[in-house]
């Protein structure tokens, strides 16, 4: 059986454009999500994040099933689950 640590998901290393790498919790990333999406018309979220009624709710969408959200030409944010201790 697989060890339930291999499915935590406690910290984040954020890419973004033109900024440094960051680290962040979940609950930071959460809210960096909730504050981006707050900025998308509702026509430009991508067709799985139309069928939530709240960006809460979007954003933890995010942050469960994906790594990136596309938000813009020539522009990125990405993040990825790491493990900072053993």
């Amino acid at each position: 059986m697989p060890d339930s640590l291999m499915y935590q998901q406690d910290d984040f290393v954020v890419l973004e454009t033109n900024q440094p790498e960051q680290f962040m919790t979940a609950s930071e990333l959460l809210e960096k999500l909730k504050k981006v999406l707050q900025n998308f018309n509702f026509q430009d979220l991508p067709q799985d994040l139309r069928s939530f009624n709240s960006v809460e709710a979007q954003a933890q969408y995010l942050l469960d099933t994906s790594c990136e959200l596309d938000i813009g030409v020539g522009q990125y944010l990405q993040w990825y689950a790491v493990r900072l201790e053993k």
